[in-house]
Protein backbone atom coordinates (compact mmCIF):
# COMPACT_ATOMS: atom_id res chain seq x y z
CA UNK A 1 0.00 0.00 0.00
CA UNK A 2 1.35 3.68 -1.24
CA UNK A 3 2.01 5.36 2.02
CA UNK A 4 2.04 9.53 0.79
CA UNK A 5 5.11 11.34 2.78
CA UNK A 6 4.74 15.19 2.70
CA UNK A 7 7.81 17.23 4.24
CA UNK A 8 9.33 20.58 3.52
CA UNK A 9 6.49 22.73 5.55
CA UNK A 10 7.27 25.35 8.01
CA UNK A 11 6.75 28.98 9.21
CA UNK A 12 7.77 31.69 6.82
CA UNK A 13 7.07 34.86 6.81
CA UNK A 14 5.36 36.87 3.90
CA UNK A 15 7.65 36.86 0.75
CA UNK A 16 9.50 34.19 1.38
CA UNK A 17 10.16 30.56 -0.18
CA UNK A 18 9.63 26.63 0.41
CA UNK A 19 10.23 23.69 -1.20
CA UNK A 20 7.51 20.90 -0.55
CA UNK A 21 8.54 17.06 -1.11
CA UNK A 22 6.19 14.18 -1.42
CA UNK A 23 7.76 10.95 -1.66
CA UNK A 24 5.41 7.73 -2.91
CA UNK A 25 7.47 4.58 -2.14
CA UNK A 26 5.95 1.37 -3.44
CA UNK A 27 3.83 3.72 -6.24
CA UNK A 28 4.07 2.93 -9.66
CA UNK A 29 5.26 6.43 -9.97
CA UNK A 30 5.26 7.60 -13.79
CA UNK A 31 2.19 5.99 -14.19
CA UNK A 32 0.59 9.11 -12.62
CA UNK A 33 -0.35 12.61 -12.82
CA UNK A 34 0.81 14.27 -9.50
CA UNK A 35 -0.86 16.99 -7.65
CA UNK A 36 -0.61 19.34 -4.93
CA UNK A 37 -3.43 20.43 -3.11
CA UNK A 38 -3.94 22.35 0.27
CA UNK A 39 -6.19 22.94 2.84
CA UNK A 40 -6.63 26.11 5.25
CA UNK A 41 -8.58 26.19 8.63
CA UNK A 42 -12.36 26.02 7.63
CA UNK A 43 -11.91 25.69 4.25
CA UNK A 44 -11.86 22.17 1.84
CA UNK A 45 -8.95 20.84 0.58
CA UNK A 46 -8.84 22.44 -3.09
CA UNK A 47 -6.24 21.53 -5.74
CA UNK A 48 -3.38 24.10 -6.51
CA UNK A 49 -0.86 22.46 -9.21
CA UNK A 50 -0.56 19.36 -11.13
CA UNK A 51 1.90 17.71 -13.46
CA UNK A 52 0.67 15.07 -15.70
CA UNK A 53 2.83 12.07 -17.00
CA UNK A 54 4.20 14.55 -20.19
CA UNK A 55 5.29 17.20 -17.49
CA UNK A 56 2.35 19.63 -18.55
CA UNK A 57 2.22 21.46 -15.49
CA UNK A 58 -0.65 23.52 -14.50
CA UNK A 59 -2.30 25.79 -11.55
CA UNK A 60 -4.72 27.25 -9.92
CA UNK A 61 -5.16 31.21 -10.58
CA UNK A 62 -4.50 31.63 -6.75
CA UNK A 63 -0.73 30.62 -7.29
CA UNK A 64 0.23 31.00 -10.48
CA UNK A 65 3.57 32.41 -10.97
CA UNK A 66 4.59 32.19 -7.88
CA UNK A 67 4.66 27.99 -7.50
CA UNK A 68 6.35 25.61 -9.52
CA UNK A 69 5.60 21.97 -9.39
CA UNK A 70 7.93 19.19 -10.57
CA UNK A 71 8.55 15.35 -10.23
CA UNK A 72 11.54 12.91 -9.89
CA UNK A 73 10.31 9.87 -11.47
CA UNK A 74 13.82 7.67 -10.52
CA UNK A 75 12.76 9.37 -7.09
CA UNK A 76 9.58 8.23 -7.05
CA UNK A 77 9.06 12.03 -5.63
CA UNK A 78 7.18 15.55 -6.71
CA UNK A 79 7.73 18.99 -5.44
CA UNK A 80 6.62 22.25 -5.01
CA UNK A 81 8.62 24.68 -4.99
CA UNK A 82 6.87 28.27 -3.70
CA UNK A 83 8.07 31.22 -3.93
CA UNK A 84 6.55 34.64 -2.88
CA UNK A 85 4.17 33.36 0.30
CA UNK A 86 1.37 35.09 1.25
CA UNK A 87 -0.80 34.73 3.99
CA UNK A 88 -3.31 33.24 2.36
CA UNK A 89 -0.75 30.58 1.45
CA UNK A 90 -1.33 29.39 5.23
CA UNK A 91 -2.56 25.55 4.97
CA UNK A 92 -1.83 21.99 5.30
CA UNK A 93 -0.50 20.60 1.50
CA UNK A 94 -0.84 17.28 0.49
CA UNK A 95 -0.28 15.80 -2.57
CA UNK A 96 -2.18 12.62 -4.48
CA UNK A 97 -1.66 10.81 -7.72
CA UNK A 98 -4.44 10.05 -10.28
CA UNK A 99 -4.40 7.77 -13.31
CA UNK A 100 -6.91 10.16 -15.29
CA UNK A 101 -6.78 13.97 -14.83
CA UNK A 102 -10.53 13.39 -14.66
CA UNK A 103 -10.50 10.73 -12.12
CA UNK A 104 -10.45 10.78 -8.44
CA UNK A 105 -7.15 11.10 -6.42
CA UNK A 106 -5.84 7.24 -6.07
CA UNK A 107 -4.11 7.12 -2.44
CA UNK A 108 -5.00 7.29 1.03
CA UNK A 109 -4.30 10.58 1.74
CA UNK A 110 -1.06 11.26 3.87
CA UNK A 111 -0.36 13.76 7.35
CA UNK A 112 0.16 16.66 4.76
CA UNK A 113 2.95 19.20 6.07
CA UNK A 114 1.95 22.37 7.51
CA UNK A 115 3.33 26.13 6.03
CA UNK A 116 2.59 28.84 8.18
CA UNK A 117 2.99 32.46 6.53
CA UNK A 118 3.71 35.04 9.55
CA UNK A 119 5.16 37.98 10.12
Amino acid sequence: QVQLAESGGGLVQPGGSLRLSCAAPGSVFDAYHWSWYRQAPGKAREIIATITTRDVTSYSDDVRSRFAISRDNAKLTVFLQMDNLKFEDTAVYYCNGRLRLEGDPRFRWGQGTQVTVSS
